[in-house]
């Protein structure tokens, strides 16, 4: 969904009974649906607090240093979050089944937190082990007036340290026909929005990477100009982008599998969690999802200063390598 972008499928609603991983999670799906005080699941260490909203498909809304408590992700809207995204077929101009005219002709888009009328996804199973989270959810698709997706979302959570790792996964059980036709898509992996306090943007664009040569600190592309900027041909090639503030502090966001990028800004710098202005980046890689496709990935959130969160993605990607 970059920030403003999204797509749709038939007025299908799927909601076939999926069965349980284990009892606990039987029970605890079924508080979800009964009890609408649950709305969190969380976790924190000496380090980090970090949350999922249950009411938004799991999506990571709160990251926070642990003894403090400003949040350091926006979420202005439904298309904001830590997030999955994902995209396949051909745009369609659906507006006489409810589409947005803010998303016409737009693709087949599941996000994981809702649609771009405020729909919500719905939670099906969720659970909690020491610093793990997981959560599983029917998305809604981006463009159309609640929709939810032919799909199903999977994510799970490990908070380590200042390291937050998730595993997603997104199963794909459409039956529609106007989107059927073949086409390879820049996926977001994931869709990630940080506040705009943190507004400078900070990678490795070099032939050398993981040999700590200089870093590169691009012009944030603001969105009001166009689109957000974008680093293809490989160019991120250590596969991670940080947005930090002034005293180098913020966010990095790496996922292995993916060296273009997308990330710029929607609004003015300095800014907070529920404000409509915002950062965006988006690790992409260009895949095909078929009608039954099954993709799955991993990525890491890493809070620090520019320097720590390097040298974390270095001791990650030494591991997995090894």
């Amino acid at each position: 969904m970059y920030v403003m972008y999204r797509i749709q499928i038939l007025a299908i609603v799927v909601l076939a009974t999926i069965a349980c991983k284990s009892a606990t999670m039987q029970n605890e799906a079924k508080l979800v649906k009964t009890d609408p005080t649950v709305q969190t699941l969380e976790v924190r260490n000496t380090l980090l607090h970090v949350k999922l909203d249950l009411t938004r498909g799991g999506a990571i809304n709160y990251i926070s240093l642990s003894d403090k408590k400003r949040n350091v992700v926006n979420i202005y809207d439904e298309g904001r979050y830590i997030q999955q995204s994902y995209y396949a077929g051909k745009n369609q101009d659906r507006i006489n089944e409810g589409q947005s005219p803010n998303w016409s002709p737009w693709a087949w888009n599941p996000i994981q937190v809702g649609d771009s009328y405020n729909n919500r996804a719905k939670i099906l199973e969720y659970d909690k082990k020491e610093n793990q989270l997981y959560v599983k959810c029917i998305p809604m698709l981006w463009d159309m007036n609640n929709e939810p997706a032919e799909a199903i979302m999977e994510q799970w959570l490990t908070l380590t340290g200042n390291v937050i790792k998730v595993h997603n996964k997104l199963t794909c059980k459409r039956t529609d026909t106007i989107y059927e036709n073949k086409r390879l898509c820049n996926q977001e992996l994931p869709a990630v929005y940080p506040i705009s306090a943190l507004k400078n943007l900070y990678s490795y664009f070099g032939d050398e990477p993981f040999t700590n040569k200089p870093l590169n600190t691009p012009k944030v592309k603001n969105l009001r100009d166009g689109f957000w900027g974008r680093y293809k041909n490989d160019m991120a090639s250590e596969h991670w982008m940080a947005f930090v503030d002034d005293n180098k502090w913020g966010m990095g966001v790496y996922t292995p599998i993916a060296s273009n990028f997308l990330a710029g800004m929607s609004g003015d710098p300095g800014y907070e969690a529920l404000d409509s202005q915002t950062s965006y980046i988006a690790p992409v890689k260009l895949v095909d999802l078929a009608r039954n496709d099954t993709f799955e990935y991993d990525y890491y959130i890493i809070i620090g200063s520019v320097e720590e969160i390097r040298s974390t993605i270095y001791t990650i990607n030494n591991t997995l390598k090894n």
